[in-house]
Parts: C-alpha cells; structure tokens; sequence
C-alpha cells in the first residue's frame, strides 16, 4: 500500500504528523536559514533562532515567510542571548 498518509520512505510519524526524517532537513527560510522544532500546541514549526513560527496545515507545513508569524524581533532577526544568530 502506497498511500499510508506520510511521506514516501517515511519512517514513522512525528510531532505534527510529519515525517521525522522531513524535521531534520526543514529550516527557516529567511536568509539564516536556522532549525525549526515543533510546536504541537501551536500547531507549528518555529524557528530556533529568530522564533519566527510556520503552520503545519492538515500535516503539510507551510514555510512560505507571507504565511509566518514573526518572532519578536521579527523575521531571521536572532533572539536576544543568540550571539551568532545561527543557532
């Protein structure tokens, strides 16, 4: 059966319903291009550096800046304590 409801070669569901080996190569798309960890409660992916939040619609995230919640500095502006800004 080809259609199990994740992604081909999926190993498993992860938080949000996505495929955990689809985490590990998400990032930011601002110009930092930092890590994103789930926000089950949110329903999203925040990025680790500048806290910018992406949706995850009906188990599909959406990384696409329009679509964002910025950070509090805004988008790719690094969180206070981020030294380098990249993580």
């Amino acid at each position: 059966m080809t259609d199990s409801g994740t992604a081909a070669g999926g190993g498993g569901t992860g938080p949000l319903g996505l495929d955990p080996a689809l985490l590990e190569i998400l990032a930011c798309p601002c110009d930092r291009h930092a890590e994103v960890a789930a926000d089950e409660v949110a329903g999203a992916l925040v990025c680790t550096v500048c806290a910018t939040s992406f949706p995850v619609r009906d188990g599909i995230p959406v990384m696409l800046l329009d679509e964002a919640t910025p950070g509090p500095g805004g988008i790719g502006v690094p969180l206070p304590g981020d030294p380098g800004g990249k993580g």
